[in-house]
């Protein structure tokens, strides 16, 4: 079976359409009906009339005569699009084949508040690590992989608050629990675009964790890997980063 991008429309007048979306689109000031017709190859008769029915159904707008750009209908249907998508979702299945890579609990988590809460998990009895935090299941953000993603992409006022507000109590010797250390920390994860977790909320586990972004480049959830410290492997980084990314560009990010 063809792939989508190897298939072309059936119909003719759809295929001509989709071609003049498309060169709208590559512009952010309106096009003329000259630099369309040149662009996609139509007459200017033919793709003047099907700009006529693309502005009948609002897909089109005429900001002034002879020129043309999207319309509002695009917008309202992407907003419908956009409201559809669900991270857990579009993570579902890659969390389940980064599991198969790795045979280690694979974590999706989102921010509420000063924790991180576990949305997904893809796990099996054959990575001999013990589940201690189910789906629902809540964590400080300084002490998780994914927290420290949140926390990097917070500015340094909003992290230092964050440390005056919750004490950065920690729950091993490994936690971090000093602002400067904290710090240095959020600067690492800042430049590697990765975070880690080093036995800091659980002693014997292990972390590291990559972002998920939404189409407006928000870092809506974390996705990490779990093991044993001493099974993971700094060679799922490269996979993980790749799995992250593609969630990404299924919620719309084009980072």
């Amino acid at each position: 079976m063809k792939s989508n991008e190897a298939q072309t429309p059936a119909i003719q007048v759809l295929e001509r359409s989709f071609a003049i979306l498309d060169v709208l689109a590559s512009h952010q000031d309106p096009v003329s009906l000259k630099q369309i017709s040149e662009t996609t190859g139509l007459h200017p008769s033919t793709a003047h009339r099907i700009l006529n029915d693309l502005a009948i159904g609002r897909y089109v707008d005429r900001p002034e005569a002879g020129a043309y750009r999207l319309g509002m209908r695009l917008l309202e249907l992407g907003n419908l699009v956009k409201a559809r998508l669900d991270v857990r979702d579009a993570a579902l299945e890659p969390m389940r084949e980064l599991h198969k890579f790795t045979h280690q609990p694979v974590n999706l988590s989102v921010r509420q508040g000063d924790e991180i809460v576990y949305i997904e998990r893809t796990y099996s009895e054959r990575s001999g690590m013990q589940v201690v935090r189910a789906v629902g299941g809540r964590a400080p953000l300084h002490l998780t992989s994914v927290g420290k993603l949140f926390l990097a992409s917070d500015d340094p006022q909003r992290v230092r608050a964050y440390a005056t507000r919750t004490g950065l109590a920690g729950h091993t010797r490994n936690s971090l629990t000093d602002i400067a250390a904290l710090e240095r920390e959020m600067a690492t994860v800042r430049q590697r675009g990765v975070a880690r977790d080093d036995e800091e909320l659980e002693l014997g586990v292990r972390c590291m964790a990559a972002g998920i972004y939404d189409d407006q480049g928000k870092l809506v959830a974390g996705l990490s890997i779990s093991a044993p410290a001493d099974r993971l492997e700094e060679a799922w980084l490269g996979r993980l980063k790749d799995t992250a990314a593609q969630i990404s560009s299924a919620l719309g990010y084009r980072g």
